[in-house]
């Protein structure tokens, strides 16, 4: 199943609303019940629960995150979300412009079932220590 690029950015731009509402459970809420996430080869965080602590983890770090969409891609059901985040580390206050993406496998409802994220960590630490 192919999905358009019409119900891509469709998606993309919730996602993207979901990060921003600062609610970690409508972040969650683009899994399926069973779905994970692996962020740079870490450990995964699993259903429901184990994704909505993942980003609770992100907005507690960088309180106002707020996350912009570079774009989104798809191939059959596999899918690339491009993005951005901009705000300031909880500890230290410096600010912070990190870019990375999440490669994901969704259903045919368009929830995704795994997923990988990806931005460059040593990079993310030099600006949180300034």
């Amino acid at each position: 199943m192919a999905f358009s690029q019409k119900d891509l950015d469709g998606l993309a731009r919730r996602y993207t609303d979901a990060w921003n509402s600062k609610v970690p459970d409508n972040v969650a809420s683009f899994h399926t019940s069973s779905s994970s996430i692996v962020i740079n080869r870490g450990e995964p965080s699993v259903g429901h629960v184990g994704l909505a602590e993942m980003a609770a983890g992100f907005h507690a770090d960088v309180p106002d995150l707020h996350l912009t969409c570079n774009g989104i891609r798809g191939a059959g059901t596999h899918v690339v979300y491009l993005w951005t985040f901009t705000g300031h580390h909880a500890e230290t206050g410096n600010a912070l412009n990190v870019q990375g993406w999440e490669e994901w496998e969704l259903d045919g409802e368009m929830k995704v079932t795994k997923a990988l994220g990806w931005f460059d960590g040593e990079e993310y630490d030099r600006q949180v220590a300034g």
